[in-house]
């Protein structure tokens, strides 16, 4: 059993371990989805705007993208996205001995706004260290990072040096070179992150973000992702 600490929210601890118990109901949800977002990544960035600390290189073609970088950067989903809904993507931690394979750090914004510029999440501009980004209201996951470690999740308040941790844990983490299928579920006040049909996170939000962007982001790492797709879900009926 892993350990796991609370510092928000009040789920009792042995809720908060069951969200890493594998869930057949993961990718499999009945409910009815209509797709609002995609990315096959082969017709380049333009769907995509990227925040990078120290440079590197990030592309999209031939079905990837690709991300390789040597310290913070933010690739941002240019559309802003409402919920409730659903998102999935693939992504595999590159280790093949390049000077940036340093398997770490795939991690997430979403529903984010920036209270600097809240309709305009590009009017502000951000140069990819992490501290920029506290000006955010967003959900924030970082799994396997601080090199590849912890997995953990945040609920930013837009305040610069506070970032509300609400699970923080030492597995699940990253396996080089294998596929990650992360799904997200934004849909109301519930707050779900799964990983190869495992549930890390489950988290009921009495004050949610239903609204905003999506991003990658990662920190001195190589990542290749795939099938970028984002669909819209159905009410669901009592």
């Amino acid at each position: 059993m892993p350990t796991t600490r609370r510092t928000f929210g009040a789920l009792a601890a042995g809720a908060a371990l069951a969200a890493l118990a594998p869930t057949a109901a993961a990718n499999t949800a009945p409910r009815h989805r209509r797709l609002i977002a995609h990315d096959d990544f082969r017709h380049g960035l333009r769907r995509w705007a990227t925040e990078l600390q120290d440079g590197g290189t990030v592309t999209a073609s031939r079905g990837v993208l690709e991300i390789d970088v040597p310290s913070g950067a933010t690739v941002w989903y240019r559309q802003r996205l409402e919920g409730p809904y659903l998102l999935a993507y693939t992504a595999t931690a590159v280790s093949e001995g390049g000077v940036n394979d340093r398997v770490s750090d795939l991690n997430n914004f979403w529903n984010a706004t920036d209270v600097r510029s809240p309709d305009d999440l590009f009017a502000t501009p951000r140069g990819g260290a992490l501290d920029e980004y506290d000006h955010l209201t967003t959900y924030y996951a970082g799994y396997g990072a601080n090199y590849n470690t912890t997995t953990r999740l945040r609920r930013y308040v837009g305040e610069p040096g506070v970032r509300p941790l609400v699970y923080d844990y030492t597995e699940p983490l990253l396996v080089p070179n294998e596929p990650n299928r992360v799904r997200i579920v934004s849909d109301g006040s519930t707050v779900r992150w799964w990983n190869n049909g495992r549930l890390v996170f489950d988290y009921t939000d009495p004050q949610p973000y239903t609204s905003g962007h999506f991003a990658f982001r990662t920190v001195w790492s190589h990542f290749r992702i795939r099938d970028f797709r984002v669909w819209r879900l159905a009410p669901e009926h009592p």
